[in-house]
């Protein structure tokens, strides 16, 4: 495809989407960027057909030193549960539920990540500088939230997509494409560069976890990499990827963590971190029958885009009133700053939230 169709193709599909779903940015219209002889796509070896190559990091990625794990601070994690609320005759908030297990990160420090795709600018901001320009954006943004919150330090992280959800059904009908190792393992050596950890996110299209998370066991088993998935694209109803809100139920939830628990004993590993992204109540259902483990800290991430009053309203429907173990919020460079006051909401107001969210993203 030449390049101008598909930056038509990409102004086309992200209008739709805020037209018709007015919720986040569109993360799916970049198929034929890849599979349309995109020279850098060969160059990582980009897998042709519905394989495994992704689980395979290069020998170039070094395996992180393994260090003793801390025995957990219970006294300061109830001190920081507590700070993240600030009603503090709150019911709901903190989350009941067994302590983690040691070299547990939250609440211990809040996550920062930006989000995104190597192969799209439309994705999320990841992709849309050159890396060491975009690792220095990260870094600044890192010191704004731990100079608004001194009491939590901040963690940087990369949040990519490895598997995205696609408009075209692909050989195997399934709607969703891998990303190849070689684009992964960019990311982790990105990362490496700022002491950031990884966020691998998964957008299952008509595909299932089941059949997605275990082709990234290799990455998951490594101590600084952690899981994402996005119940926006996983298409139940059998309908095409971003032409509606998909859903994960909770038992999708409780799969993967199960999965990230069973890395985490195999590996004798600090637990992992969960992400799901969430920002309607359609969108994950059953919530309350969620598992929580010791090996596992789920954030229900509340990433949709829009004004500050719409973002509260979303974050109050999607996490605050049916609570799981912790809360996140997103923002977006551009989408937020689309509607009047056109601004995106600064750490100071985004702290004000009750529960305050302890991980935060970018896109």
């Amino acid at each position: 495809m030449a390049t101008g169709m598909l930056r038509n193709s990409l102004k086309l599909s992200t209008h739709t989407r805020i037209k018709t779903l007015a919720g986040k940015l569109l993360l799916l219209p970049f198929l034929s960027l890849i599979a349309c002889n995109n020279t850098e796509a060969k160059k990582n070896d980009f897998p042709a057909k519905d394989s495994a190559t992704v689980a395979k990091p290069s020998v170039s990625v070094a395996e992180p030193v393994e260090e003793p794990i801390a025995a957990l601070d219970t006294a300061l994690y109830n001190k920081l549960m507590l700070h993240l609320v600030h009603d503090k005759a709150s019911a709901k908030w903190p989350v009941k539920s067994a302590y983690p297990l040691p070299g547990a990160l939250l609440p211990f420090k809040r996550i920062v990540a930006y989000y995104g795709n190597l192969y799209s600018k439309g994705m999320g901001i990841l992709g849309q500088l050159p890396p060491d320009e975009m690792l220095q954006r990260l870094q600044s943004e890192a010191k704004r939230w731990a100079a608004a919150d001194p009491q939590i330090p901040v963690q940087p992280a990369l949040h990519y997509i490895a598997v995205t959800a696609q408009h075209l059904p692909g050989k195997d009908g399934k709607y969703r494409l891998r990303m190849p190792s070689a684009q992964i393992d960019k990311v982790l050596e990105m990362a490496k560069k700022i002491d950031a950890i990884v966020f691998l996110d998964v957008q299952v299209g008509h595909s299932t976890l089941q059949a997605e998370l275990p082709l990234l066991e290799k990455y998951l088993a490594m101590p600084n990499v952690h899981l994402g998935i996005d119940p926006e694209f996983s298409m139940k109803n059998g309908k095409v990827p971003s032409t509606s809100i998909g859903t994960f139920d909770a038992e999708d939830v409780n799969y993967a963590s199960a999965f990230l628990k069973d890395i985490v004993v195999k590996n004798k590993l600090a637990p992992k971190v969960l992400i799901v992204h969430r920002f309607t109540k359609g969108m994950l259902t059953n919530s309350r029958n969620i598992k929580l483990r010791r090996e596992v800290q789920v954030v229900i991430n509340m990433d949709g885009f829009g004004f500050p009053a719409k973002k509260k309203n979303s974050y109050q429907l999607a996490v605050v009133s049916e609570p799981v173990q912790f809360a996140g919020f997103k923002l977006f460079y551009k989408n937020d700053e689309l509607t009047p006051p056109y601004k995106i909401m600064p750490p100071a107001d985004v702290l004000k939230l009750d529960p305050s969210p302890i991980y935060i993203q970018y896109q």
